[in-house]
C-alpha cells in the first residue's frame, strides 16, 4: 500500500494542527501548570524550554523520519527499516501502549463530558464538600462513567473512521482553533479577577532556589511526555506527511504550540484560584474538585459568568482530550487495517472495541469494583503507571538508538534534508544529540521515576 492509497494530510497547517493536537491534552491543563508553580515558576519554564528544544524536538524528528520514510503503520515502519532485526518490537510496543493509554484516558475524558453536562444543567452549584462528594459519587458509580467512557471512544471512532483528510485533518482544523479561543476567553476572565496577579506571579516569578536535580529531571520528563514521544503517534502521523513537509520546521512549530497551550492553561487556572485564596492541587482533584468551587466563588459577583466559564472550561477540556484520543486511536486503526488487510472501517472498529474493554475495566476500578486492581493500584492507575513510568520512556529510548545507530545514515540524512532540497547544516548536531544526549537523558528520567536517582 503506497502513500497515495493510504491518504495523507492535505495542507501544511493540517500537519501542524493535527500533530500538535496529539500532544495537547489533559496533561497540559493540570500537570504542566502545577509542576511549573511548584518547581520555581519561570525558572521551571525556562528549563522546560531548553529540554523541549534540546531533546524534545530531536526526539520528534526521529519518529518523523521513521514514519515518513516507511509510509506505514508503526509496527510495519520499524520492520521495514530493521533489516531483519527485531526492532519491529518497538513499533508493536507503541501500538499496545497507545491502546492502553486510550483506554484509561477515555475514562477521564468521559468525566469531562459528565462535568460539561452537569455545568449546563446547573448541578455543580454547591459548597466545596458538595463538589467533592459529587466527584466521588460519580467516579465510583457502576454505570454512569462507563457510559461516558464509551461515548467518548465512539466520538473518537467517528472522526478516525472518516480517514486522514476528511476525518483527522478536518477535525483538527476545527478543534485546535476552537480550543485556543476558549482558553483565551477564560484567561482574560481569570486575569481580570481581584488579586489575579498573585496567580500570575505564582506561575511566572522565577524562584531559582527551588531548582535542583529533581526539578531538572521533572522538566526533562515533562518535555518528553508532553510531546507524545514513545507512543508511536508521531511515527504514525508522519506516515501521512508529504515528501515536501519540512520535518524540522514542523517539529519546531508543534513544540511551540504545545508549550504555549500549557502556559495558557496556567494563566487560566492560577489567577482564579488565587483570587479566592485556593492553592491548586494536582491531578484529577484540581480539575474535578477544586476548580468547580473556584469558578463558583471567583465569579460569584458577576451574574451568570461563573456558569458560562464552567461550561467553557469543561468544553475545552473535552476538546483537548479529543485531539489526543484521535491520535491514539489512529495508531491502532492504521495497524489493524494495514496488517490484517481489511478496510479502515473494520480496523477502526477493532481498535474501538479493544479500547472500550480497557476503558470499562479502568472505569469500574475507580470505586465500583474494588477487586479490579493490580500491584495495589486501581486498574486505571496501574495502566497510567505502566505507560508513563515504563513504556513511554522505553519506547523513546529505543527509538533514539534505532535512528541514531541502526538506520542507515544516508536514509536519515535524506529524510532530514528532504533529499538535499533543504539545508542540512544542523544534521550532524542533531545526529549527535539523538545518538548520545537523548538516550542518556531518557535513561536519567526513567531512573528518576523509579526513585533510583
Amino acid at each position: 500500500m503506497n502513500q497515495s492509497e493510504r491518504g495523507n494530510f492535505a495542507t501544511k497547517i493540517g500537519v501542524i494542527l493535527a500533530t500538535a493536537g496529539s500532544a495537547v491534552g489533559l496533561g497540559n491543563i493540570w500537570r504542566f501548570p502545577y509542576m511549573t508553580g511548584q518547581n520555581g515558576g519561570a525558572a521551571f519554564i525556562l528549563i522546560y524550554f531548553v529540554f523541549i528544544f534540546l531533546l524534545g524536538i530531536p526526539g520528534m524528528m526521529s519518529e518523523f523520519i521513521i514514519g515518513r520514510h516507511s509510509s506505514a503503520n508503526a509496527a510495519r515502519a520499524y520492520k521495514m527499516l530493521s533489516r531483519g532485526k527485531p526492532w519491529q518490537i518497538v513499533g508493536y510496543m507503541g501500538v499496545i501502549t497507545s491502546m492502553i493509554i486510550l483506554g484509561f484516558y477515555a475514562v477521564v475524558a468521559g468525566w469531562c463530558l459528565q462535568y460539561l453536562f452537569a455545568s449546563i444543567i446547573g448541578h455543580l452549584n454547591g459548597d466545596a464538600q458538595y463538589v467533592m462528594d459529587y466527584f466521588k459519587d460519580f467516579s465510583s458509580h457502576p454505570f454512569k462513567p462507563v457510559v461516558w467512557t464509551i461515548v467518548f471512544i465512539l466520538i473518537t471512532h467517528y472522526v478516525v473512521v472518516h480517514g486522514v483528510r476528511n476525518g483527522i485533518e478536518k477535525a483538527s482544523n476545527l478543534l485546535m482553533p476552537t480550543l485556543f479561543v476558549l482558553m483565551l476567553i477564560i484567561v482574560v476572565a481569570s486575569c481580570l479577577l481581584p488579586d489575579a496577579m498573585k496567580g500570575v506571579e505564582f506561575l511566572f516569578k522565577p524562584d531559582f532556589s527551588k531548582v535542583n536535580h529533581n526539578v531538572l529531571l521533572e522538566a526533562m520528563g515533562q518535555a518528553f511526555f508532553s510531546l507524545s514521544l514513545g507512543t508511536a503517534c508521531l511515527c504514525t502521523y508522519a506516515s501521512y506527511f508529504s515528501r515536501q513537509t519540512n520535518l524540522m520546521k514542523s517539529a519546531f512549530h508543534i513544540a511551540l504550540i504545545d508549550t504555549f497551550i500549557a502556559i495558557l492553561a496556567g494563566l487560566m487556572i492560577f489567577p482564579s484560584a488565587f483570587s479566592v485564596g485556593v492553592n491548586p492541587d494536582s491531578g484529577p482533584s484540581l480539575i474535578f474538585i477544586t476548580l468547580p468551587n473556584v469558578f463558583q466563588q471567583a465569579f460569584s459577583g458577576f451574574a451568570g459568568v461563573g456558569y458560562v466559564i464552567s461550561i467553557l472550561f469543561y468544553g475545552l477540556l473535552a476538546l483537548a482530550a479529543l485531539t489526543s484520543t484521535i491520535s491514539m486511536h489512529e495508531i491502532g486503526t492504521a495497524f489493524f487495517y494495514e496488517e490484517l488487510h481489511i478496510s479502515r472501517n473494520r480496523g477502526a472498529w477493532i481498535e474501538t472495541i479493544v479500547c472500550c474493554v480497557i476503558g470499562v475495566f479502568c472505569s469500574l476500578s475507580m470505586g465500583a469494583v474494588d477487586s479490579l486492581s493490580l500491584m495495589g493500584m486501581p486498574f486505571l492507575d496501574f495502566c497510567d503507571h505502566l505507560t508513563a513510568q515504563f513504556l513511554l520512556p522505553l519506547g523513546s529510548f529505543l527509538t533514539c538508538l534505532f535512528v541514531g545507530w541502526f538506520v542507515p545514515q544516508q536514509i536519515v540524512k535524506d529524510e532530514f534534508t528532504n533529499w538535499g532540497t533543504l539545508r542540512g547544516s544542523l544534521f550532524q548536531v542533531w545526529l549527535f544529540v539523538v545518538r548520545f544526549i537523548c538516550p542518556i537523558c531518557i535513561l536519567a528520567v526513567f531512573l528518576h521515576q523509579l526513585g533510583i536517582i
